[in-house]
């Protein structure tokens, strides 16, 4: 039997259009077909644990996320667990948004170094306040989690100038932008070391809640916290009491724990704290890269030959 793929998500029919020019030999059935959705083998989108349920021939998944851990449901996990013909294999996004992340970590450690909210309550009140501020020159980012969205931003910190330590399983390459690279449970000595501590790691069951307040307070005072990946990560709770007690200088928050943010929230209203609605990635080259991957996959998912960006869902939390 052929493959059957079906595609969903917000550019789903310009997709499937570049699946049948590309693989005519493909079937690609309509994403909301009850009956042809029965029958896929591939599917590039979300599924709900009842269509998962009902799909006896489905053996692969692509998530247009990077971070796949609301993407992928129970029945879905359960089936990648697992092997013989119930097994299902997940792949994601990554390196999507990589970019535009790292754009949105050094957005964040400008704002955060230069007090922009002090320039932007004076513009709205028509008040000429000059003050001195800081600079990105000579300070040290940590990036937790040295991944693809690492090493974009370690590429543009060096060229402004500053140094770059990560962190990650892996020790550093020849050709990595960093100027040291820590193992992972050097949280602490990564903070210690920064001016601005990124995180860009993945939500995994290591990495939630992996940052508390004792790295927050290795951070200290005259630094900063900037969260572009996922919420989680960090403690919540703790960096509130961080922010509140002038433990950490600043935070800069594009992800977050509960998402939308509860408008009760208190990092809304905390002194030194940027909130942007995980946003930082919302571009339409994030979403042309994710096309990109999936592609590619499905040529190699053809050709019999190893998928890129395969998730191990055995780590997700």
């Amino acid at each position: 039997m052929p493959e059957i793929v079906v595609v969903r998500g917000g550019q789903g029919e310009r997709v499937a259009e570049r699946v049948r020019a590309a693989h005519p030999e493909v079937v690609v059935a309509p994403a909301d077909d009850a009956d042809a959705l029965r029958t896929a083998t591939v599917v590039a989108g979300h599924l709900t644990d009842d269509e998962v349920a009902r799909m006896p021939r489905l053996a692969w998944v692509h998530s247009w996320a990077a971070g796949v851990e609301s993407d992928v449901g129970a029945a879905l996990r359960r089936r990648a667990s697992v092997a013989g013909p119930e097994a299902v294999t997940v792949t994601s996004s990554a390196g999507n948004g990589a970019i535009p992340l790292a754009e949105q970590a050094l957005l964040l450690m400008l704002m955060l170094s230069r007090q922009a909210p002090r320039w932007a309550a004076a513009q709205r009140e028509h008040r000429w306040e000059r003050f001195t501020h800081g600079e990105l020159y000579g300070r040290t980012v940590g990036i937790y989690g040295y991944g693809n969205v690492g090493r974009e931003l370690a590429i543009r910190a060096r060229a402004l100038g500053m140094t770059v330590v990560g962190l990650r399983r892996r020790p550093a390459a020849p050709d990595d932008p960093v100027d040291r690279m820590l193992p992972p449970d050097a949280v602490d000595e990564l903070a210690a070391l920064s001016d601005f501590l990124v995180v860009a790691a993945p939500l995994t069951d290591r990495t939630a809640g992996a940052i508390g307040l004792r790295t927050l307070r290795e951070l200290g005072p005259a630094g900063h916290l900037v969260v572009v990946s996922r919420g989680g990560i960090v403690r919540e709770v703790d960096l509130v009491t961080a922010l509140r007690d002038g433990i950490v200088g600043g935070a800069g928050l594009d992800a977050h724990a509960d998402e939308p943010l509860p408008t009760d929230s208190p990092l809304w209203d905390l002194p030194r704290t940027i909130v942007t609605p995980h946003n930082g990635a919302t571009t339409s080259s994030t979403a042309d890269r994710g096309t990109a991957i999936f592609l590619d996959n499905l040529d190699r998912w053809l050709a019999r030959r190893p998928l890129r960006n395969v998730v191990d869902t055995a780590q997700l939390p």
